[in-house]
């Protein structure tokens, strides 16, 4: 069997979002678990960095969902990853647990998009990119009730929307839910859908043909190994930290 080429420029561009959420794991451990105090990470700068991570992931997984053929295990196995991050956390931190998680969301897309991708791959890419980014653009607060974008709520939905679990799962967030890591099937699926579209885009292809020469070995392998990455590296941040921390007050 002919195995599927890979672009080195993916892996490494995900290779620096891995880098990125890391950093930003890490600095969320020292001030809400170790009380470091740095105002700016409660500033807007800290909000556009967070976020450029999270759009990041669900836009490359998007645009890499054309690159696979195994779509149903890929996606089930991320599915279960999220679903052992939610028992996990649970257990571990049962104030601060994860449900419907960043890996929740994806695996869900990935099994979506099976189903999609009869109606998506006839449609023009460029058109479709476009669409589908104004979709997100315009359901990004459906979580807090409203149609718009950040700062610009354009219609209130109905509150009957905003009921339960399933609801919630779907982005429309019940009252009184809480998890530190949540991603609903909107807005944000309309975000791996314009990957998507991208990935179709034949000026997309010509670029990532041209990179193929810019390499850098170690981002290719994180990039390459991402979900095993984000499975590991927060229990690893804890326990550096809790190292860290330890030796510290040892020494004053």
């Amino acid at each position: 069997m002919e195995q599927k080429k890979r672009y080195t420029m993916i892996d490494m561009i995900r290779g620096l979002t891995i880098c990125s959420m890391i950093l930003f794991h890490a600095t969320w451990d020292l001030v809400n678990l170790y009380d470091w105090d740095w105002p700016w990470f409660e500033s807007v700068f800290a909000y556009v960095w967070q976020q450029s991570i999270c759009w990041s992931f669900i836009f490359l997984s998007g645009f890499c969902w054309g690159f696979g053929s195994r779509h149903v295990k890929r996606g089930l196995t991320v599915l279960f990853a999220g679903l052992l991050v939610t028992i996990v956390t649970r257990i571990m931190m049962p104030d601060s647990f994860i449900l419907f998680g960043v890996l929740t969301f994806l695996g869900s897309s990935m099994l979506v998009m099976i189903i999609l991708d009869k109606v998506l791959k006839t449609c023009n890419p460029y058109i479709g990119a476009f669409c589908a980014l104004l979709l997100f653009v315009l359901t990004r607060n459906v979580g807090y009730g409203y149609l718009g974008f950040e700062q610009w709520n354009l219609i209130q939905l109905p509150k009957q929307l905003y009921a339960n679990l399933f609801t919630t799962y779907f982005g429309f967030i019940k009252p009184g839910f809480l998890s530190v890591d949540y991603f609903g099937m909107f807005p944000w699926l309309f975000l791996f859908i314009t990957g998507y579209f991208v990935h179709k885009m034949p000026i997309c292809n010509s670029l990532m043909e041209k990179q193929e020469m810019i390499r850098c070995r170690w981002l290719e392998w994180m990039g390459k190994h991402s979900l095993l990455i984000y499975m590991i590296h927060q229990p690893l941040l804890y326990g550096i930290l809790y190292v860290f921390s330890v030796i510290v007050q040892n020494a004053q």
